[in-house]
């Protein structure tokens, strides 16, 4: 056979195989599972039976919003049965930084008595810091930069159930919500459970990495965060995003498995950081006069995998010319050098300076050119992630007064 015939026909196998895929996953959308209801749970319908929603003022939409006075909870959904949540909308009268930190979101899957989420309102749906621009995800979506969209597909086996409580001084005056899932007649055993971590650290220490997500044990997959960062102005104007994405997976100690090369570069950009929103990966704040930003990476076509146990971090490093470095740490900024190197690129010298821990920035025989230091800064994320059990070893959220403090520069 010719080289070309063979050609031919690998590629027409290739476009059958691609056509019948795509058929595949249009024939979904007409095909009713046996069985399966769909069901929406909302303040005109708070329990999401069949025949029930809209009653009162007779149909005349009677109850589209409601209020939760500060320090009290509202259950959002409580179902029995197995089924899949498959999309969370919702608005808010008061969407201040503070407001979207003060609301802590609580989910449960199947009676569990820990919640598998517990986290900021706000920081759960794909972006930090208090914020919330206009963006689209693969995840999660804010049209016009006022309501609160979330398609992670979220399945349990014999029940879910979903709170949210105001944890601040001063009422939540409406919120608007539903929540659509479905109810099947038999569990899917094999699904994972849905879990979202969120932690804050306003000042990292130089040298230890912001933990993403602590070690989580259990089997399950990773699928991404979004991280916020208010930069210290210690360091004034440098570059704060030379740190590497770290993931420790099924028993790695000292040394990870996977590892990045730069902040900027494992969200799948270069050079520095500007806004953009893409499906998995973005940076929907990047404002240099208030030294904020806040980006995310979602890993759905690279699928993150683990068997045992799971943690991923984050270095805090910053970098600038060498001289600009020097004078941080003759202003008292706290900050370890890690590199430096040439800025001709023909040469192609980077000095390991943590693996000379005599050497000073200020040796004259030391390299001029762009440094790297550990350095401190505020950084929080929400980790999303799914596992084989409904509850998990994390710590509880951290206290209200951390999430809400000094938000806002």
């Amino acid at each position: 056979m010719k080289k070309t015939q063979l050609l031919f026909i690998l590629l027409l196998l290739f476009l059958v195989g691609c056509n019948q895929r795509v058929k595949m996953n249009i024939d979904n959308l007409y095909a009713v599972p046996d069985g399966t209801q769909t069901r929406w749970q909302s303040f005109e319908n708070p329990t999401g039976e069949k025949g029930k929603g809209g009653m009162e003022n007779k149909g005349g939409k009677g109850h589209p919003y409601d209020r939760i006075p500060a320090g009290k909870s509202q259950v959002l959904l409580d179902v029995k049965g197995s089924g899949m949540i498959h999309r969370i909308w919702a608005t808010l009268s008061e969407q201040d930084p503070e407001m979207l930190r003060g609301l802590r979101l609580d989910m449960y899957w199947d009676g569990a008595k820990k919640p598998a989420v517990s986290v900021p309102w706000g920081d759960f749906f794909g972006v930090g810091l208090g914020l919330h621009p206009a963006n689209e995800t693969e995840f999660f979506s804010n049209p016009e930069g006022r309501s609160y969209n979330a398609s992670i597909p979220m399945p349990f086996k014999t029940s879910a159930k979903i709170v949210l409580t105001n944890e601040l001084d001063r009422d939540l005056t409406r919120i608007f919500y539903d929540i659509n899932y479905t109810i099947s007649p038999q569990p899917d055993e094999n699904a994972l459970y849905f879990h979202a971590y969120w932690s804050r650290n306003e000042k990292t220490i130089p040298g230890e990495d912001f933990k993403i997500l602590p070690i989580v044990q259990g089997k399950g997959r990773y699928i991404g965060c979004n991280i916020g960062v208010n930069a210290s102005n210690d360091y004034e104007d440098s570059w704060w995003g030379e740190g590497e994405a770290k993931m420790y997976i099924d028993g790695d100690k000292e040394y990870p498995t996977l590892v990045g090369t730069g902040t900027e570069d494992y969200i799948g950009t270069a050079w520095g950081q500007g806004i953009y929103n893409h499906r998995y990966q973005g940076c929907l704040i990047a404002d240099t006069k208030r030294n904020q930003w806040a980006f995310y990476r979602y890993h759905v076509k690279d699928p993150v995998y683990f068997y045992q146990d799971f943690k991923a971090s984050i270095q805090q490093m910053g970098g600038f010319p060498k001289d600009k470095v020097q004078s941080y740490i003759e202003k008292g900024a706290n900050l370890i050098p890690v590199t430096t190197q040439t800025e001709n690129d023909s040469m192609n010298i980077l000095v390991k300076m943590l693996d000379m821990p005599d050497l000073k920035l200020t040796d004259p025989n030391l390299i001029d050119g762009w440094t790297n230091y550990y350095r401190e800064d505020d950084i929080s994320a929400t980790a999303y992630f799914y596992l084989d059990k409904a509850e998990s070893n994390l710590a509880e959220l951290q206290q209200v007064e951390i999430r809400i403090n000094n938000l806002e520069k």
